[in-house]
């Protein structure tokens, strides 16, 4: 059994060497265990790091595409080396990689195909209080959407089987840590956590600038990736919440219309009013459910897209 390590690297050559050096070679159940990093445009000398250090495989971007795409090209790689199990870690040395044979534990039990690597946010020291609870209110919106109970969904150390990893996709460009915990509770793959601690921090994120933007990207992302499997139910709840507001103009001019005994002519805007929101109120229905025809469809084309890949990979591992 094959494990693969994917580092994703944007200008890491100060501390690869921390997270490339503390990475266990031997492991309990594995047969082998190789080092891959992901170059995402780095301008400093991050490749020439990870050559003298000795890594199993380099992936480069010549631009800088961002986290997400850099993760999900990695774990296309590993899937074509063959990997049987895929941990993917930061390259800021934040985790812990003498944890990697607790992370894989519930893999290789065959109880699970996804762990996430739980920080206990609640313990980090250099978290502030305010950075804690939007953690943990961060984190219960994305199990709302996934139903799974993740307590630190947005932690970056976690491991896939091979089968997870074949179903996996990326499709928003931020992060991949909440989406992907979105699909993999939606397409009901087997996952869980395990507890971990964290290394001094090193670095600040080079993810978002500030704790606003990381707040409106990541509900954009949670929002764009529940609508992807949910659609009729967002555009059905906000188009029955129309019509019905639609409703109360029109019982308005109704009720004034019996009690006058002659329409009046001063109100004939609520009955505009009225009617324009309930066609409003309808058409968002309508949407919905062409919405949700097409995530039906989506959701053939990812089934399709698995057995592609299955055969490719598998293909491609025989022949090594």
């Amino acid at each position: 059994m094959k494990l693969i390590v994917q580092i994703p690297c944007y200008n890491e050559e100060e501390t690869l060497h921390l997270v490339v050096n503390s990475i266990p070679r031997k492991i309990a159940g594995i047969d082998s265990v190789e080092v891959m990093i992901i170059d995402d445009g780095s301008k400093d000398k991050t490749i020439q790091v990870a050559k003298k250090l000795g890594v199993d495989h380099i992936v480069r971007h010549k631009k800088n595409k961002g986290l997400a795409a850099t993760f999900y090209d990695g774990v296309q790689e590993c899937l074509r080396l063959g990997a049987d199990v895929i941990v993917n870690t930061d390259g800021d040395n934040q985790y812990p990689q003498e944890d990697i044979p607790k992370l894989i534990a519930p893999i290789l039990s065959g109880e699970f195909d996804m762990v996430v690597g739980d920080r206990q946010t609640r313990t980090i020291a250099h978290f502030s209080p305010l950075k804690k609870i939007l953690q943990k209110l961060g984190s219960g919106l994305v199990n709302a959407a996934a139903g799974t109970s993740i307590p630190d969904a947005v932690s970056g150390f976690r491991a896939y089987s091979r089968k997870a990893a074949l179903d996996l996709n990326v499709v928003t460009t931020f992060s991949y840590c909440t989406e992907t915990i979105i699909h993999a509770g939606k397409k009901r793959v087997p996952i869980t956590f395990v507890a971990i601690k964290t290394n001094p921090k090193t670095r600040e994120s080079r993810l978002f600038k500030n704790m606003f933007q990381h707040i409106w990207k990541s509900t954009s992302t949670i929002f764009q990736s529940y609508a992807m499997h949910e659609p009729f139910k967002i555009f059905f709840s906000v188009g029955i919440f129309i019509f019905g507001v639609g409703t109360l103009p029109m019982f308005r001019y109704l009720f004034l219309v019996i009690t006058h005994g002659d329409p009046i002519g001063g109100h004939l805007q609520s009955l505009v009013a009225g009617a324009v929101l309930i066609i409003v109120g309808f058409l968002t229905i309508v949407l919905g459910i062409i919405a949700d025809l097409i995530a039906i469809n989506r959701r053939l084309l990812e089934e399709n897209l698995h057995k592609l890949r299955q055969i490719q990979y598998d293909k491609n591992s025989t022949k090594k």
